[in-house]
């Protein structure tokens, strides 16, 4: 394995720990995982911080219940933009409703360890095929 496909590997490695209902539970696994300088827009279009996403980690969907819904991953692909920089794509599933992810993970110098730097999360209208409408459906 290359140094590119490590990169990638350790960003998806990171991807699916936050999606772990223990790891959500946990502030302190949480806090390794997440850049100080973290940012996501989420599928409701709420903008959160780092501060802010750790404290309602828990309770968002996808939390510690075991009863809950899990987040079901789908198609998850990455590519290295520059030094210490990884992008990642994917679907999710999560109580039914559909969203488009991407992250940016990012490992500074000096630092073993990658962080989620930025996420978002587009909502799929239910019915939307797995790549959605393209402008040439619309002509």
């Amino acid at each position: 394995m290359n140094q590119e496909q490590e990169d990638v590997s350790a960003a998806i490695d990171g991807e699916l720990r936050l999606m772990d209902p223990a790891v959500r539970l946990s502030r302190s696994i949480a806090e390794t995982l997440l850049d100080p300088e973290f940012v996501e827009v989420g599928a409701s279009g709420r903008r959160w911080t780092y501060e802010e996403m750790l404290s309602a980690l828990p309770g968002l969907d996808g939390g510690g219940t075991d009863s809950g819904p899990r987040y079901e991953p789908s198609g998850m692909t990455g590519v290295v933009l520059g030094p210490g920089l990884v992008h990642l794509t994917y679907e999710t599933v999560i109580g039914g409703d559909r969203a488009r992810r991407s992250s940016l993970w990012r490992r500074r110098d000096g630092e073993t360890s990658w962080r989620m730097y930025y996420h978002q999360a587009t909502p799929v209208p239910a019915g939307a095929g797995s790549r959605g409408r393209t402008p040439a459906d619309s002509a």
